[in-house]
């Protein structure tokens, strides 16, 4: 008779030997666990058949039913057929049926006793008491495999790990012989040193009704234990669900600008890092590029995942939004070359409404320089004279009285502790490349900014660019464009303004909604041929001008502004009729004053007022 430990220690080969010595069909075909069952079945059911014949022929007796007696053998033995089946031997069939009764455990030393002589009790009988010890059936199965030959009974390792029930035998002969043969052993036992003292064993459900239901568990128990004698240590593990990896699919949500390779696919630039490379680039692939119909400069919004194995970017898994916009309605859009552009009739107010007092300069501006929705102002400015601090003003101005409009600064070539002043003072995106950075940084990122505007203004917002300065924008172009041979005078290549023109010119009002409007500052009278050059091509091309004063800020006199030499074109579409022909006036009569004069006579009557409509209304004339 052969086990599951024994045929589980055996090769294929050796298996398959003994399934064709017990003439098992097709058992070539058969994969190594499969041939064991079938063996075990095999055995199983030829012990059932000799186990009804050999019964049939002795008459039970009445009276309680003896104790089990489980006894399996690790290799084949002739069965000792001859002898007559003892009255301790029953089947599992019959004895899970009965109440539980008390198992003690059987060493090997006393297995040859019990099993050679029936009567080797009953001669060293000795008042003992009967230790209540649940038993493991494959360790008895194993002490008594050796020498004992019981009449053929289906063994213990055809069945599931299950604890035996049965009810104490009614001869007291039988029992305490079997009782005391046991206990003059139970010192010796190794892997259960001590009784358990649980007097009722652990009911299990009888094995012949849910076979199937057992025999699974007993091969997940085979796999989980490492030997058989540790059974009795491991606890029963039922089956429990395989519990699924965390999936962090869909929750990161990513935002950045779009900038699409030569390859076709594209990255989401972070603006911490200035629209530059940087580790926060989300990864997005062409087919989503062609299928949104994103371009270079598109805020993407959406769900990204983890990299996978031998992935090196976040990829983007899901777009929720395209420069505020839904991805259907982007997908319409017209492009920026083809929108119709207007003059500004949607003024910027400057001053604060409902609260005491507004800055100087801004009251100033918006009464002789109005800012419109898509102006595009020039600020001309000498060195120290304050053009920065106005600048940050009317960003201050721009985001406390209009935030529907989108604010961006563009520091080129400026100071680094000017561009952290600027960033903690406005309540806008800053955008920089300080003075100690490459040409080609500061194109790439003026470019990037560029692109984001046009496609915010295509999608129907308000964009509003704040640049400083332009010239040195102009400068950085120059550095970097190819020498064609065409050199201006200062050294300017004859191609390397046209870039910077595109920039500047972007600046716009849309037919339909939408505007992009520019302030940019140009520098004079720097001692450079560059910059003279670079001036007089940008001079004309805006429709607001700024003129600021050297003269003023060197008598610290601020806002230093050149009254007379500053103006907006087509004024009239921003202010109302009554008070444009009040400003008619005070232009009229500041014409006759130095730039000087005019800054002090005007701060002089502005101050006893709180608004510039106070101040008009106050005027005689």
């Amino acid at each position: 008779m052969y086990d599951i430990i024994d045929l589980n220690s055996k090769l294929v080969g050796e298996i398959r030997e003994i399934a064709q010595g017990l003439n098992i069909p097709k058992f070539e075909s058969f994969k190594k666990q499969e041939l064991i069952y079938k063996i075990l079945d095999l055995q199983a059911m030829s012990g059932a058949k000799n186990e009804i014949k050999d019964s049939g022929d002795e008459k039970p007796k009445r009276g309680r039913k003896p104790k089990i007696e489980i006894v399996a053998e690790e290799t084949p033995a002739i069965l000792n057929t001859e002898n007559k089946v003892d009255s301790r031997f029953v089947s599992l069939e019959e004895t899970t049926e009965k109440q539980p009764a008390k198992i003690n455990l059987i060493p090997s030393d006393t297995a040859n006793s019990v099993n050679s002589s029936p009567t080797a009790p009953q001669q060293n009988q000795q008042p003992t008491t009967p230790n209540i010890h649940p038993t493991n059936p494959y360790q008895k199965s194993h002490q008594n495999n050796k020498n004992s030959s019981p009449p053929p009974a289906p063994p213990a390792y055809n069945q599931p790990p299950a604890f035996i029930q049965a009810q104490a035998a009614k001869d007291n002969i039988q029992k305490t012989g079997e009782q005391q043969n046991e206990n003059q052993k139970l010192p010796n036992e190794v892997n259960n040193p001590t009784p358990n003292t649980n007097p009722t064993p652990n009911p299990r459900p009888p094995q012949h009704q849910n076979y199937p239901q057992q025999r699974q568990q007993f091969q997940q128990n085979q796999q989980n234990q490492n030997t058989p004698g540790d059974f009795n240590r491991q606890p029963f593990q039922q089956n429990k669900p395989i519990e699924e990896m965390y999936n962090f699919d869909n929750i990161v949500v990513a935002e950045g600008v779009l900038e699409i390779m030569p390859d076709g696919y594209g990255f989401l630039r972070s603006s911490d890092y200035n629209y530059l490379n940087s580790p926060d680039d989300v990864y997005v692939s062409q087919s989503q590029i062609k299928l949104f119909g994103l371009k270079t400069g598109d805020t993407v919004k959406g769900a990204v995942r983890p990299p996978k194995e031998g992935e090196k970017y976040f990829p983007l898994v899901k777009v929720d939004k395209i420069s505020g916009r839904d991805p259907a309605f982007v997908r319409d859009r017209v492009p920026f070359d083809f929108l119709t552009p207007l003059f500004p009739k949607e003024k910027f107010n400057l001053c604060n409404t409902g609260k005491s007092k507004t800055n100087m300069s801004m009251r100033i501006m918006d009464m002789f320089t109005p800012i419109g929705k898509g102006q595009r102002g020039l600020i001309v400015a000498q060195p120290k004279t304050g053009k920065t601090i106005l600048l940050k003003e009317v960003a201050n101005a721009i985001a406390d009285n209009h935030p529907e409009a989108y604010l961006m600064i563009l520091l080129i070539d400026e100071r680094p502790e000017e561009v952290t002043d600027m960033a903690r003072s406005v309540q806008a995106e800053v955008i920089a490349s300080t003075f100690d950075e490459p040409a080609d940084r500061h194109v790439k990122i003026a470019n990037i900014v560029l692109e984001k505007a046009k496609r915010m203004v295509e999608c129907g917002h308000d964009v509003v660019i704040l640049l400083d300065s332009i010239t040195r924008l102009a400068r950085a172009y120059n550095t970097v464009q190819p020498a064609s041979g065409k050199v201006l005078s200062g050294g300017v290549e004859a191609n390397a303004l046209q870039k910077p023109k595109r920039f500047f010119g972007a600046a716009r009002k849309i037919e339909g909604g939408g505007s992009l409007t520019i302030i940019a500052t140009a520098l004079i009278d720097t001692g450079s041929k560059m910059d003279e050059v670079i001036f007089e091509e940008f001079k004309g091309t805006g429709n607001m001008e700024l003129q600021l004063d050297r003269k003023l800020a060197n008598k610290r006199v601020f806002p230093a502004i050149d009254l007379v030499a500053s103006s907006t074109r087509r004024d009239d579409l921003l202010m109302d009729k009554e008070m444009q022909q009040r400003i008619w006036i005070l232009r009229n009569h500041l014409a006759d004053m130095n730039p000087q004069e005019a800054m002090d006579f005007l701060k002089s009557q502005m101050k006893n007022t709180n608004s510039n409509e106070e101040f008009l209304i106050s005027m005689n004339g």
